[in-house]
């Protein structure tokens, strides 16, 4: 087990660690801020729960602890990460930002208007 949880350990931590660097590049170069706020929500939330994941097992293995402050840490970022990258994103809408010019679909704009046509604006 030294060798084969050595390899996975070393590659969990190197994917997240890579998809964390990807998730840094699309929020400098990708054009709008839905954009750049999926390139943070699902890239960054992928990276840091494979390194969560890749210290927790060298916990387990390594270390021969459970520890349940990294099990509660990845539990926080799955579920909380996704949620506040679609409330920017949802806020960022609502206040007017404007959707990159080459978008092709606004599955937005006829929700808002039924809604302000109706009168329940939230």
């Amino acid at each position: 087990m030294n060798m084969a949880g050595e390899l996975l350990i070393a590659v969990l931590v190197l994917f997240g660690a890579l998809f964390c660097g990807l998730s840094a590049f699309g929020l400098v170069r990708l054009p709008d801020v839905y954009l750049r706020s999926h390139a943070a929500t699902k890239s960054a939330t992928l990276g840091v729960l494979c390194v969560l994941a890749g210290a927790f097992l060298y916990m387990m293995f390594y270390v021969e602890v459970v520890s349940f402050k990294l099990l509660t840490a990845i539990v926080f970022v799955f579920i909380t990460s996704p949620v506040a990258g679609h409330l920017n994103g949802r806020a960022a809408y609502r206040s007017g930002v404007k959707l990159w010019e080459n978008s092709i679909q606004d599955d937005m704009k006829p929700v808002l208007e039924r809604e302000m046509h109706s009168g329940n604006q939230k």
